[in-house]
């Protein structure tokens, strides 16, 4: 009878071992936790602030729709204050597995243009925020692993190093810690640090609503971002969210960001 119960329990742990090992695999976090911020079809009022470190505001607004097709997600970005920005658009094609693609129009110019993979880093209509920011960015181009802290607390800490140093270059950090809730794998925050190790940068996910005819998936409505060594912040803020809205296809083609 011991023996038959020692077996048994040894066939038990052989068989939950590996589904742990599966549940707490820090890339398959990371996918899961992608795939759950995938916005469906959205359409919004955008509130972006932005915050000198002496105090002084500046604020643009902006009309966004999203709609996913699969595991793409395809957003449009028009500005539409102030003055100096109205009409700048920005066209993301968000892909889980291949590099994302980004196009940008300039009205002053009268000019549509890709964004290149070296501008990744650079920031996004002058914000805390950058282009990579923008969109979720393919765990292909990291290396992906549990930090010593991850698993308690209620917390996944999770650290993405680029795989190579073109990569690095791109994104314009070393790497990014994220820290999931462990019961839902909402992002809380995410920490990026330079290439002498230094943080430089931390966003925060303030607040959350649910995506509708979802029980996990959720929308993003309020993220602040900081920078610890300017000391300037900013501040996204969804407002006005519409989730049945008809989004025609065409309206994520780059030809058609000046109209």
């Amino acid at each position: 009878m011991t023996r038959t119960f020692f077996l048994m329990a040894a066939m038990l742990t052989a068989f939950l071992l590996p589904l742990k090992a599966q549940q707490s695999d820090p890339v398959q976090l990371m996918d899961k936790s992608r795939d759950l911020t995938m916005s469906g079809n959205l359409q919004s009022t955008v509130i972006l602030t932005i915050t000198e470190k002496n105090g002084a505001v500046r604020t643009r607004k902006v009309n966004m729709v999203s709609k996913t097709y699969g595991e793409t997600e395809k957003r449009l970005m028009k500005f539409l204050e102030p003055a100096d920005v109205r009409g700048t658009a920005m066209l993301i094609i968000d892909n889980k597995n291949t590099q994302d693609d980004m196009w940008i129009y300039l009205p002053a110019l009268k000019k549509t243009r890709r964004i290149v993979s070296n501008e990744k880093g650079k920031s996004f209509m002058s914000s805390e925020f950058s282009n990579a920011d923008m969109t979720s960015g393919s765990n292909t181009d990291f290396n992906i692993r549990h930090m010593p802290e991850s698993g308690s607390n209620g917390l996944w800490v999770i650290e993405s190093k680029p795989v190579n140093d073109k990569v690095a270059d791109e994104y314009g950090y070393s790497r990014k810690v994220t820290t999931l809730d462990k019961n839902d794998l909402k992002i809380k925050k995410i920490d990026f640090y330079n290439f002498d190790g230094t943080l430089f940068k931390t966003i925060e996910i303030n607040a959350t609503v649910p995506r509708p005819g979802s029980r996990e998936a959720y929308i993003m409505t309020d993220m602040f971002a900081r920078n610890h060594i300017n000391g300037r912040t900013s501040r996204v803020q969804f407002e006005q969210i519409n989730t049945s809205a008809s989004i025609p296809d065409n309206t994520f083609m780059s030809e058609n960001l000046s109209r």
